[in-house]
């Protein structure tokens, strides 16, 4: 796990049962594969925003690890900068969330960052 031990585990109870999972990243890669879009609120059809009053964004990022490749769509809080498609990225703090809506549910992931492993040079680094 992230930094931790499974203490850090966090367990929400609503209507259903929530659980958050940190999600250990350091034997880990993440490829681009869909640039960072606004998550939008299916009601109000206006941006979501957390409770920093910051946007979220979604990517889309393939994960590989040693038991093959997942697609993911992480949520991340602001516009992350400098991503292109089918480059690598840093991610900081993913987490995985369980959810349930009627008889519907899965799995959503959030994570505190994701930033280029390789910035792109700027003329004033070149």
């Amino acid at each position: 796990m992230v930094e931790a031990d499974v203490h850090k585990v966090r367990t929400f109870i609503r209507k259903e049962a929530v659980v958050r999972l940190p999600i250990n990243t350091q034997n880990m890669q993440f490829i681009v594969a869909t640039l960072p879009e606004a998550v939008i609120d299916f009601e109000s059809k206006q941006p979501r925003i957390d409770s920093d009053g910051q946007p979220i964004s979604a990517v889309g990022l393939i994960a590989l690890g040693a038991d093959g490749a997942e697609i993911l769509s992480v949520k991340v809080a602001g516009q992350p900068k400098g991503l292109t498609q089918g480059s690598l990225v840093k991610v900081t703090g993913l987490l995985a969330t369980t959810w349930q809506m009627g008889d519907r549910h899965g799995v959503s992931f959030r994570a505190e960052g994701i930033e280029p492993l390789n910035p792109p040079r700027t003329a004033s680094a070149a």
